[in-house]
Parts: C-alpha cells; structure tokens; sequence
C-alpha cells in the first residue's frame, strides 16, 4: 500500500508540473498573440534594427491628419545652418488661416508676437498648432510672396520624402489640412519619425507633456504661452518619448508612436482608427507586442 500511494503521489506530482507547464505555454501565447486594432492601417518596427514587428495594411495610403507635422518639423531641423533662437513675427495671415479652416488646431500664437523658431516647434508639435506650422513654412520657404514660400516650403517636405525613400507619401499642406493629395502609410510615416527622432530638438519637443513659452509681444514686452501635449501617452504608458498625434474628416483617428523600455525602442503609426481612446488603445497593443518580438 505504500508503495502504491508513493506511486500515486508521483503521477499527482507530475500531472502538476504537466499542467502547470500548460499554463506557463497557454500565458507566453496570449501575451505574445498577434493585437487587433480597431485602426484601419498600422505598423510596428524595432527602431535600432528596423525590423518590422507588426503591419495591417502598412502600404495603403491614407490621408495623415497632422502627423504631416513630423514633416514640417523634419524639413525645418534639416536645414543648413539653423538658428533655432531666431525671432519670427507672428502674421495676421497665421491667425485668419486658423478662423478659415475648421479643422485646424491652433498654438494661439498673437499678431505682432515675435517667437523663436525653437518656441514654434513646440507650438507645432505639442498643440499641434497649424498657425506654427503655417510661421514655419513662411520662416523657412523661399519666394518673394507668402504663397510663393509656402509652396517651396511643401516642396521641400517631399523632396525630403523622396530622399527617405517614401513612395508612398505626398504632401499638399505644410499641417495635414489637405487639398486631395496630402498622403502617406503607416510604414512611411514610421520612417520618417524614425528619422526625425535623429535630431536632438525634434525629441527634446516631442517628449515634452507641457511647458511654458516667454515670448516678446508687439509693445516690447513679454507674455507666456503654455502648450500642453496632445499625445495622452505621454505619462500613460511607461517609456514612451513621442510621436505626434492626427485627426480629420477623412485621417479619422491618427497617432505615430514610439517608446523606450530596457534600452529597445519600438516605433510606430495607426492610421484611421475610430476615435482618440481607439487610437491610443491601438498604440498601447501594438507596443505591448513590439517589445515581446
């Protein structure tokens, strides 16, 4: 009888561990089970490899929302010789710009104002601010007339997107408010926060959740402006350090995302999910994945 029972309590044992081990296999699986986003398009890389991690309709074009504002600030870190510190007045044309479209978000810049181009990017990124946006195109175009430097300045956005290697990507605007041709790909606009992200400025702002601006005003005086960041994972999900978000009639729901954990970091775009909960649900799955691949 002894022996029997040992026996007995030895199978007991294993089937233990058996079934044990089961669970262990069955947890590892559904951590590990490839998400499903409520976004129409979207794409994961590993950002110090480049290894894709993750795609749903990565190359099928879609409007970009203000995630064309990656662009905007890319083009404008990239060139020669730049003064960050340099003094721009804020135009009567920036604020009209803002009353005349509906859509476009604004950093509340003020007429007579003269900002720095480091306080515009901020602008631009944090608040998503089209009036920055529209300063940094006229700031930073070339032409004799706001129009003229406007359109040089979009040229410049995709002869940038050529030089990356986008060809899936167009712009028409300087902000994402598109006239039928401002698009791009989730695998396109991961590429281009990836290369945005080289430049130091570029992930000082992006990384930002608020601040506060002194800018000088008309009179000579000072005002502060305070931008706060629209990307809600910033201080909801542990590591993020950007992107940028997007939204329009036709973007729906956008966000370019990226976060650093244990030195690996993970880079990514949803393009045209339901809503801003979806989107930065959206994000959160698919970094959760990126860093268990």
């Amino acid at each position: 009888m002894k022996g029997l029972r040992r026996v007995s309590a030895v199978a007991i044992t294993a089937g233990a561990v058996l079934t044990a081990g089961a669970f262990t296999a069955s947890a590892q699986a559904a951590t590990t089970a490839t998400p499903t986003i409520t976004a129409q398009g979207g794409y994961v890389m590993n950002n110090g490899t480049g290894k894709s991690l993750f795609t749903k309709a990565a190359d099928t074009r879609r409007s970009t929302g203000s995630t064309t504002k990656i662009m905007t600030a890319r083009v404008v870190l990239a060139q020669p010789n730049l003064n960050l510190d340099a003094k721009v007045t804020v135009q009567k044309a920036y604020s009209d710009y803002i009353v005349d479209n509906n859509w476009a978000s604004s950093a509340k810049l003020i007429v007579g104002d003269k900002v720095t181009v480091r306080q515009l990017l901020y602008g631009l990124m944090l608040p998503s601010g089209c009036d920055a946006a529209y300063a940094l195109a006229d700031k930073f175009g070339t032409g004799s007339t706001r129009a003229a430097r406007v359109k040089s300045f979009i040229g410049k956005m995709n002869t940038t997107a050529k030089s990356l290697g986008l060809t899936n990507t167009h712009f028409d605007s300087f902000d994402g408010i598109g006239h039928g041709a401002n698009y791009s790909t989730p695998r396109d606009l991961t590429k281009l926060a990836s290369s945005a992200m080289k430049y130091s400025t570029f992930r000082t702002v992006v990384k930002t959740k608020s601040t506060k601006q002194k800018v000088t005003t008309k009179s000579g005086g000072y005002r502060y402006m305070s931008w706060t960041n629209t990307n809600s994972l910033l201080g909801s999900y542990s590591g993020t350090i950007g992107v940028k978000t997007g939204s329009g009639p036709e973007a729906k729901y956008c966000l370019v995302f990226a976060a650093t954990r244990d030195g690996k970091t993970v880079i990514g775009t949803v393009l045209a999910s339901s809503s801003v909960d979806n989107r930065t649900a959206d994000a959160k799955k698919l970094m959760n994945y990126g860093f268990t691949k």
